[in-house]
């Protein structure tokens, strides 16, 4: 896949413009901001008398993110920050309330592609996997310290990977004999996990799914949308708008229902019934879009 000019092309980004409608003058917040993409789009339409406020967790993406908004009037504020720190964040600039609020639970292509991030088995890189280099933990610790059987639960439980004991085992095994320190090397013992099939190859890596699920863990990514779905409704203001974009079953799922359960509060309402999904010219375009959910959420104007 070649790399997209910016590092990142934004996705459903029509859609997320209509939901969310940014007009002249109103604080808009982009939890995600990555390489600026939905951003540099909503910057104009905010005007000089508008703010945007940018959070992410990848100091390398918001620093590109900042040179690439200094071309628009609206005033920006940019914070190294994930968006479980939401509230802490508005209430560190004094905007407790906003019209709006976009959080985009993807990756950007150029993580993909940069060796630095440890994220691609397509190509020999450090086990690494942190978004933010000051986490913690980084995949290759897990994978060489983790149990077998907690090994295997976050294989199960973040990607519902089927075979997540054969390959917590030769994980295992493996890493007794000498420690898992690169993406290639983790996807082949997964691979050699994994019970071959007769007919055509898989269309998906075997590998995938686990590399997905150590992400996930690395990133305390279910965790911090937890603290998303708690924040960010409470931070909109009246007909305050929420959108949010997710690529994998289990964040959908954790969307759905916290919506749904905000709108039977009767200060909110969902006016996204189903889930948005890319149009076929733009999954054609841009092939990682294809899993792209977009759901709502609207915080009521008399509330």
């Amino acid at each position: 896949m070649e790399l997209p000019p910016t590092g990142h092309q934004p996705v459903l980004l029509r859609e997320v413009l209509q939901h969310l409608a940014p007009a002249k003058g109103d604080v808009f917040v982009d939890c995600t901001v990555g390489r600026a993409g939905h951003a540099s789009a909503i910057a104009p339409l905010l005007g000089n008398t508008g703010l945007l406020i940018g959070l992410d967790a990848d100091v390398r993406n918001l620093n590109f993110a900042a040179d690439r908004l200094k071309q628009f009037d609206c005033p920006t504020r940019l914070f190294h920050a994930n968006f479980s720190q939401l509230t802490q964040v508005l209430s560190e600039i004094g905007h407790p309330h906003v019209n709006a609020i976009l959080a985009d639970l993807g990756i950007s292509t150029n993580q993909l592609f940069d060796p630095a991030y440890g994220l691609s088995f397509d190509r020999p890189m450090p086990l690494d996997m942190r978004l933010d280099p000051s986490t913690a933990q980084s995949a290759a610790e897990l994978v060489n310290y983790l149990p077998e059987e907690k090994l295997a639960s976050v294989l199960y439980d973040l990607a519902q990977e089927r075979y997540s004991r054969r390959i917590a085992r030769k994980i295992v095994e493996q890493r007794q004999i000498s420690p898992i320190k690169s993406t290639d090397a983790l996807a082949e013992i997964v691979r050699s996990a994994v019970p071959r099939r007769a007919g055509p190859p898989p269309r998906i890596d075997p590998a995938t799914r686990t590399f997905l699920a150590l992400r996930m863990a690395v990133n305390r990514e279910m965790e911090n949308l937890a603290a998303l779905l708690k924040q960010a409704p409470p931070a909109l203001a009246p007909a305050g708008r929420l959108a949010i974009i997710s690529f994998q079953s289990m964040e959908d799922r954790a969307v759905k229902q916290a919506f749904r359960s905000l709108e039977q509060t009767g200060f909110y309402s969902v006016p996204t019934r189903k889930p948005l999904s890319p149009t076929p010219e733009e999954s054609a375009e841009n092939p990682r879009a294809r899993s792209a959910k977009l759901r709502g959420l609207e915080r009521n104007r008399k509330n």
